[in-house]
C-alpha cells in the first residue's frame, strides 16, 4: 500500500498520537516539513491518505505554501485519497471546499467539552465515550462546507468535527487536536510564547475558553490516555478507507 503523507506546518506542531497510531499498525508514512523548506506534493497520487496538522499561522493568512496544500487536497479528492485535518489543517480542508475560515470570537486554549450534534456520524467516528474532554488550542474557526456533514458541537465554537463523504472513501476535519499527547501538551503549555499566549488569551477573556498552564497540566497524562481511546477510534475509522 502507498504510504500516508503527513503535512507538518511548524517544528513543534508534530503528528503526536497520529503517527504513533500508524506505526503500531505497520501503515507506512512520510512527512514533509514546511517549516524546514521542504516542498509539498503538487500531486496525491503517491499516497494512500492524507494528514494535515496544525500550526499558530491561520488559514487565511498570505504564505506560498497554503495554495500549494489546498491544491494537493483538491488532487487527494479526485483521486480518491481521504484527508483528515487537525485544527489548521481541518480548516484548510474547509477552506478548500468552498467554506469559509475565520477569526474566531475567543480563543479555545486547553481542556474543553464537546457534544453530539449528529449521534449516528459521532458513533461511527468517536464511539460513545462517557465524556467527550479533547485538547483545543485555536483562535479562528471554520464554516461548514456545503458537501459537509457536522457531527460535534461545544458550547464555544459550533463547528468541531465534519465530514465529507464520497462513495468509497471520507474527508475528516476536526477543529480539536485529538493527535496530542501528554509530552507534546506539556512542551506548548511550558514554551515561553505558548505560556505567554495562554496568560493574555486568560486575562483578555476573563478566563472564558482558557485555562491556566496549571489546570491545563494537573491530569494531563490521564486526559491524554482518555483521549488517546477517542483518537484511536477516529482513525481506525479513517484508515479503513485509505487507497489501495
Amino acid at each position: 500500500m502507498r504510504p500516508v503523507l503527513i503535512v507538518q506546518h511548524e517544528h513543534d506542531v508534530g503528528p503526536g498520537r497520529f503517527e504513533h497510531y500508524l506505526k503500531a499498525r505497520n501503515i507506512q508514512h512520510r512527512i514533509v516539513q514546511v517549516f524546514a523548506g521542504e516542498l509539498i506534493p503538487s500531486s496525491a497520487d503517491a499516497y494512500s491518505g492524507f494528514c494535515s496538522l496544525g500550526g499558530s499561522m491561520s488559514a487565511i493568512d498570505n504564505l506560498p505554501w497554503i495554495d500549494t496544500e489546498i491544491a494537493l487536497m483538491r488532487s487527494a479528492d479526485q483521486l480518491g485519497v481521504p484527508i483528515i485535518g487537525h485544527c489548521l489543517g481541518g480548516q484548510l480542508l474547509a477552506k478548500t471546499f468552498g467554506a469559509a475560515v475565520t477569526r474566531h470570537r475567543l480563543k479555545e486554549i486547553g481542556w474543553g467539552s464537546v457534544e453530539v450534534a449528529e449521534a449516528q456520524l459521532a458513533r461511527q467516528w468517536i464511539g460513545e465515550p462517557a465524556r467527550i474532554e479533547l485538547f483545543q488550542w485555536h483562535g479562528d474557526t471554520f464554516a461548514i462546507p456545503a458537501e459537509g456533514r457536522r457531527f460535534l458541537t461545544s458550547q464555544l465554537c459550533a463547528n468541531q468535527a465534519f465530514v465529507i463523504e464520497r462513495a468509497a472513501f471520507t474527508h475528516l476535519g476536526m477543529q480539536f487536536h485529538v493527535e496530542m499527547t501528554a509530552e507534546l501538551i506539556r512542551a506548548w503549555a511550558t514554551d515561553p510564547l505558548g505560556r505567554a499566549e495562554i496568560e493574555r488569551a486568560f486575562e483578555q477573556q476573563d478566563g472564558v475558553g482558557v485555562q491556566p498552564v496549571d489546570q491545563m497540566l494537573r491530569d494531563v497524562d490521564l486526559q491524554a490516555q482518555r483521549m488517546a481511546v477517542i483518537a484511536d477510534h477516529v482513525y481506525d475509522t479513517w484508515t479503513k478507507n485509505l487507497r489501495r
